[in-house]
């Protein structure tokens, strides 16, 4: 029987986004697949992620493109907005691009939902999100992360996750730390 590729959406204001996308690579890659992903926000800090660390060890097989500016206008970001759109839209082109390879088995498009509408800032268009969707071969699994899915994302997929956050470390000033938040 062939595979039916799903559309997963990992949404909501609760950590775990990413880690559960990340999750579900490492149950692909436990199954021979080969993942990509790609992200749209991180690449451009002066932080190390874990995830980026562990992905040199783990290719070819595996493969992870930090290919974003950080979070426009948070944390210190003072680049122009252009510079965030351009890098955004440079990762959707090259999204594009893999997903029609047919060398992947799963496709994670981390942050993507970010890049659609983050805080009133967005760097792609929706419609253009939903022309990627539209174009995905059959078998490919693909998974977006991000907080605010619109609903037009959440009707196109086959499963939506939404992660509600009950209690965080920030609110007792626990800063971000290593392994856990990045």
């Amino acid at each position: 029987m062939s595979r039916r590729g799903l559309i997963i959406l990992y949404t909501g204001n609760g950590k775990g986004k990413t880690t559960a996308a990340l999750g579900m690579a490492f149950r692909a890659l436990g199954h021979g697949w080969r993942v990509l992903v790609i992200q749209f926000f991180k690449g451009d800090w002066p932080v190390v992620f874990g995830e980026c660390e562990m992905s040199k060890r783990l290719q070819p097989q595996f493969e992870l493109l930090q290919l974003g500016k950080g979070f426009v206008g948070y944390m210190g970001d003072k680049k122009p907005r252009e510079e965030h759109v351009a890098a955004a839209r440079e990762a959707l082109q090259i999204a594009r691009e893999r997903i029609s390879s047919g060398a992947y088995d799963l496709i994670i498009l981390d942050e993507l939902l970010y890049a659609i509408d983050y805080a009133g800032v967005q760097l792609v268009p929706l419609e253009e999100v939903l022309a990627l969707l539209a174009a995905k071969p059959p078998a490919l699994h693909l998974v977006l992360t991000g907080r605010n899915a619109p609903q037009a994302l959440i009707d196109r997929a086959d499963l939506v996750t939404d992660m509600t956050e009950v209690k965080h470390p920030w609110q007792q000033q626990i800063p971000a730390q290593a392994g856990i938040d990045y």
